[in-house]
């Protein structure tokens, strides 16, 4: 027994006619009058005495279309109340963050977000790439906000905006009065990168033209875990960064940071979910949240040049055995 011979047979019961309930069901008239048929004998009782013109139901029948008809209003409840509920701004939802982000978005996103949901709870966690992928695919967060494109199956990823990459400049460095930064050979090997922050590694790498990171430090070895730790060892002159731009947005009379020409290298920030995540009108309001966050020069029409990420081979490496 399925929903659909159900919606028959009240169309029948409506009509008492095969053509014309045919017609509302948008089936063909033999193609009804086999599910009819085929429910008959599966339940063993006549729903309709097809000896009577116009039709008519059977006594068992009456009864049967009369509980038909209860199923498939509760039916119909289910459905408006699932859309109801993905229409709705209320509730849980876990909002996983890529720590080269989050300090510099996080804070403008949840004071506005409280503005335009304000019965919704968002917990927020700040991860690294792997874990992201890794708890949108479980069901551990809700929505991961973080560089795409990730190439995970069951994942689906809506971009946001494209955020480009600044190079950090120590005071010294022969381009600080430039007024766009260029590669220059002698930083590649004082690239600084992040501990465990592997997406957005392969990213810096990439942009440098580069397959791994150096080991060392002029004699030191460095785990850098946070962004303002690693201004801090290029305000020092212990290395030479390439930061993403909402990093240093409020340093903009700042001479450390430089912008590249263009295309300028970006990334692409996105937010990614399961593929069966229904919550969809949550998920517009949030991106349009996190776009109103954003400073008005990344809203602006730019050259540029996305960096890819996952099919990097240091990332594939260093990710070997925790995706």
């Amino acid at each position: 027994m399925t929903i659909q011979q159900l919606k028959y047979i009240t169309a029948l019961d409506e009509h008492r006619n095969f053509v014309k309930a045919a017609e509302e069901c948008m089936v063909t008239q033999p193609g009804l009058t086999i599910q009819l048929k085929n429910l008959e004998e599966e339940i063993g009782v006549k729903i309709f005495d097809r000896t009577k013109v116009p039709l008519k139901p059977t006594k068992a029948g009456k009864e049967i279309i009369s509980r038909a008809k209860k199923i498939l209003r509760e039916v119909e409840g289910i459905r408006e109340f699932v859309i109801y509920e993905k229409n709705q701004l209320e509730g849980e939802c876990t909002i996983g963050v890529i720590s080269t982000l989050s300090p510099y978005l996080v804070p403008q996103f949840i004071k506005k977000m409280k503005e335009v949901a304000p019965k919704m709870h968002f917990t927020i966690k700040e991860l690294p790439t792997g874990l992201l992928i890794n708890n949108a695919l479980t069901g551990d967060i809700d929505i991961a906000l973080m560089a795409t494109p990730t190439g995970a199956n069951g994942l689906k990823e809506y971009p946001v905006f494209y955020e480009p990459f600044v190079a950090y400049l120590h005071e010294a460095h022969k381009m600080r009065g430039a007024e766009y930064y260029e590669l220059q050979p002698q930083d590649k090997p004082q690239l600084l990168l992040l501990e465990h922050e592997y997406c957005y590694n392969a990213q810096l790498l990439d942009i440098c033209g580069l397959t791994q990171g150096a080991d060392k430090h002029d004699g030191f070895t460095y785990d850098i875990s946070s962004i303002e730790t690693l201004k801090n060892l290029v305000k020092a002159d212990l290395g030479f960064a390439i930061l993403p731009l909402l990093s240093v947005i409020n340093e903009k009379e700042n001479p450390m940071y430089k912008e590249f020409k263009d295309p300028k290298p970006v990334r692409e920030i996105s937010l990614v979910v399961a593929e069966t995540f229904s919550r969809k009108l949550l998920l517009q309001k949030i991106s349009e949240t996190i776009y109103a966050c954003l400073p008005e020069s990344m809203k602006q029409d730019f050259k540029y040049k996305k960096i890819q990420w996952n099919d990097s081979p240091y990332f594939i490496e260093s990710v070997k055995g925790f995706l």
